[in-house]
């Protein structure tokens, strides 16, 4: 068993909380609003605690589950307390008219996060492609990663698989930029062609897929 700290109180936290704690970890949430941070540690129960905002984090592993306009203040706020820390990133930086995305020319909200990062700190994209209604439902989604550092994106990988959910590598940290486009993509297909945000993106690996003329 593993604890994993998250940094946020809002829905994505609470299922992210809700499924570690089903798998067996421990959950220390951390918040800004202290009583807001007790307040779901509560609701989730046995297994959920909560940490002190600005302090280092219980767990190695850290999520960061706040809105993307927040995140890089949120561990500026936290700054050495997050030595040797993974830091999980799931923000989507997308602007409010679904224009696109709120980042600089060819950076990522993850490539930002890292910049006000202790250099031990290590950033992976991951969980940002999934709306979190559909990942509470449960079911063995596919989660896409994105990191530089071989050891945090194998600690990662090992925890998203012990959720019940498939890792999938994209590569390097740039690749981030890609997966924040992907979450744009998703929420446009929601709201145009698929009709529903009962979404979730899968990839077929391994099956002979006939042509047909």
């Amino acid at each position: 068993m593993n604890t994993i700290s998250i940094i946020g109180a809002g829905g994505m936290a609470t299922t992210i909380a809700g499924r570690s704690l089903k798998a067996g970890h421990a959950v220390e949430v951390i918040g800004r609003d202290a009583a807001k941070a007790q307040a779901l540690a509560d609701t989730l129960g046995v297994g959920a605690t909560a940490g002190t905002y600005g302090a280092e984090p219980v767990g190695d592993i850290v999520i960061l589950a706040v809105p993307h306009g927040s995140a890089a203040s949120a561990v500026a706020d936290f700054g050495s307390a997050l030595d040797g820390k993974v830091i999980i990133d799931i923000t989507n930086p997308i602007a409010r008219d679904l224009s696109g995305l709120e980042t600089p020319y060819r950076s990522s909200a993850a490539q930002e996060i890292a910049r006000h990062l202790p250099a031990s700190a290590h950033v992976v994209k991951a969980f940002n492609t999934l709306f979190g209604h559909v990942l509470d439902r449960g079911g063995r989604l596919d989660v896409f990663i994105a990191a530089d550092d071989f050891g945090a994106k194998a600690r990662v990988s090992a925890y998203v698989d012990s959720l019940g959910l498939r890792p999938l590598d994209v590569g390097g940290l740039h690749m981030a930029q890609t997966l924040e486009s992907l979450g744009l993509l998703m929420i446009g297909l929601a709201k145009n062609g698929a009709g529903t945000f009962d979404i979730a993106m899968h990839v077929d690996i391994g099956r002979s897929l006939a042509l047909s003329t």
